[in-house]
């Protein structure tokens, strides 16, 4: 069993930027893809950018690509997300997820995704 613990969210200004980070305990973090969703009020929960497991392949949503980058340190068993550039429509609930050991492909979809934090709120001002 994986538990995640996501930080780093607040309020910024728009063209500002946050680092998101998420911590994991409870498995082999390495043997884990990673991923970051978030939620708007009102809106389904979406995803936002994944990783592999060994780092080598990441994946974005379009509106995030070439602003938010994803990054992971298996030897401190985190995973972050560097946002910059940030807009008002990047305001969100942030949650860090896994999915299953040894999963490597599909990694854009929601319901591959077993483990789940809590959330971190990210608010963008305009």
């Amino acid at each position: 069993q994986v538990q995640l613990v996501e930080s780093g969210g607040g309020l910024v200004q728009a063209g500002g930027s946050l680092k998101l980070s998420c911590t994991a305990s409870g498995g082999t973090f390495s043997w884990y893809a990673m991923g970051w969703f978030r939620q708007a009020p009102g809106k389904e929960r979406e995803f936002v950018a994944a990783i592999t497991q060994g780092g080598s392949s990441t994946y974005y949503t379009d509106s995030v690509k070439g602003r938010f980058t994803i990054s992971r340190d298996n030897a401190k068993k985190m995973v972050y997300l560097q946002m910059n550039t940030l807009k008002p429509e990047d305001t969100a609930v942030y949650y860090c997820a896994a999915p299953r050991r040894g999963v490597a492909g599909g990694l854009t979809v929601k319901g591959l995704y077993n483990y789940w934090g809590q959330g971190t709120q990210v608010t963008v001002s305009s």
